[in-house]
């Protein structure tokens, strides 16, 4: 990345400071916390929490994928995404609910782009989670369809969209 993010972010210790904003590859040690992210999400609460009821990002899946978090300077995490280069898909984003708003999710599609173009890749597709919908369309996606519910697993529609990176 050109230009480090820092933020006023909740540190580990529970107040609110200002700190810079790393992106780095996960490595299979973070498998517990990045489960816990997905888990934790208010995002899915609700209707929606049966979608990760249960989902693990296991340390396979970590060494498998383009998996990056990004932590405050105190090391705590404040979001991540993974990205499946074949076919190219941003599989998993969230960012941490208190840090929301603070432009990590910005951050980290910045990157998410730049390590999709140095690995020859045009376009990610996103099926979005529908909240989440509006946050891509402001990032550069264009909506491109929909994804039909599948249940019992996801019980709703979901927006397709494509991320162009070049």
């Amino acid at each position: 990345m050109k230009e480090p993010l820092t933020v006023t972010a909740p540190g580990a210790g529970g107040g609110r400071r200002r700190q810079a904003v790393r992106i780095m590859r996960a490595t299979a040690r973070d498998a517990k916390r990045l489960t816990r992210m997905v888990r934790d999400s208010r995002a899915y609460e609700g209707h929606y929490a049966a979608m990760v009821a249960g989902y693990r990002v296991g340390p396979d899946y970590i060494e498998t994928h383009e998996v990056y978090l990004a932590a405050g300077d105190d090391g705590r995490l404040l979001g991540f995404y993974a990205l499946v280069l074949s076919p190219p898909e941003l599989d998993l984003m969230f960012v941490a609910d208190d840090a929301q708003g603070l432009g990590i999710g910005r951050h980290l599609i910045a990157h998410m782009k730049e390590r999709a173009r140095e690995a020859g890749v045009r376009s990610v597709r996103v099926v979005s989670h529908p909240p989440a919908e509006g946050f891509y369309l402001s990032v550069g996606a264009r909506r491109t369809g929909t994804v039909r519910a599948a249940p019992p697993a996801v019980q709703w529609d979901r927006p397709e969209l494509l991320i162009d990176v070049e």
